[in-house]
């Protein structure tokens, strides 16, 4: 496939899940930069040092493992809705996060939200949104796949009661259902194009006609489900087809995404413009993978 000449951010792709042929293709497709939030691994963990472990590999191997393919790579650390409802490990959980948060590329708190909303879900949202305040951090938001409309409603309601700009805080995986609102009160509206599940790059299309490029980010999400690390050069390359402005495919698949997370300071275009190649003699630790 052709993909578009210009660099693309993927804002929301979990690579702990992904190869190294997904990094090299990405690469190739445009793919400068990319935002890997913690989220839930598809089997529940059951000891806080397993936390502690995957927070790790996110500020530390996952990032060098990206440079090695010319990509830089960022992160959102945060407790996942899901796990929030075992209350013993969420303790837990929520004294290593300080640790992590101002860590060298942690560009936000996230992904935080509701899943299947909660009393425990909402008490840990709200905690960690305290934490997004305190360390002046942006916040990426999971809106729930069930009863989607509600709990994305009750997110951004939690969030202006508990202080938080809606300018500093991503509303992911948006539908046709939220997005009007998510954009009129103000937040930055995500769009994961994920087959089966959240959104088809043709709905995105769609999307984009009707709202145009302000406050949009395109992302894949693509995690260990059956999902796409190529679906932001995809949809730019449709969008293009079908006649949407340069400029404004750009917008939503580049620029949106770094202005929204470069409010953490650890985002910056001079961070890939100004790269110097890639060495992939450089051994992680000291040591061969």
């Amino acid at each position: 496939m052709q993909f578009p000449q210009m660099p693309f951010i993927d804002a929301h792709a979990h690579m702990v899940s992904r190869t190294t042929d997904d990094y090299e293709a990405m690469r190739a497709a445009g793919i400068v930069a990319l935002i890997e939030p913690a989220f839930w691994l598809g089997q529940p963990r059951t000891e806080a040092g397993s936390f502690k472990d995957y927070f790790s590999s996110l500020v530390g191997w996952e990032r060098f493992r990206a440079s090695q393919f010319g990509i830089k790579h960022y992160c959102c650390i945060g407790l996942n809705s899901k796990e929030a409802n075992n209350e013993a490990l969420a303790e837990q959980v929520m004294e290593l996060l300080p640790l992590y948060l101002m860590k060298e590329g942690v560009v936000a708190v996230g992904e935080i939200g509701y899943d299947d909303q909660t009393a425990a879900e909402d008490k840990y949202f709200r905690l960690q949104i305290a934490l997004a305040l305190e360390t002046q951090l942006p916040i990426m938001i999971h809106t729930p796949h069930r009863d989607k409309k509600a709990g994305t409603t009750r997110s951004m309601d939690v969030l202006e009661e508990m202080g938080m700009s809606p300018d500093r805080v991503v509303i992911d995986h948006n539908n046709e259902e939220t997005v009007r609102e998510v954009l009129d009160r103000g937040y930055w509206a995500a769009f994961t194009i994920y087959p089966h599940t959240k959104m088809g790059n043709e709905r995105m299309v769609d999307i984009i006609r009707q709202y145009g490029a302000d406050r949009i980010i395109v992302d894949s999400a693509c995690d260990w489900g059956v999902s796409d690390p190529l679906a932001v050069p995809k949809t730019a390359a449709l969008m293009l087809e079908r006649g949407i402005e340069e400029a404004q495919v750009r917008q939503v698949c580049y620029q949106n995404a770094l202005q929204a997370y470069g409010q953490s300071g650890q985002m910056k275009e001079s961070d890939w413009s100004e790269n110097k190649g890639i060495d992939q003699s450089q051994r992680f630790s000291g040591t061969q993978y």
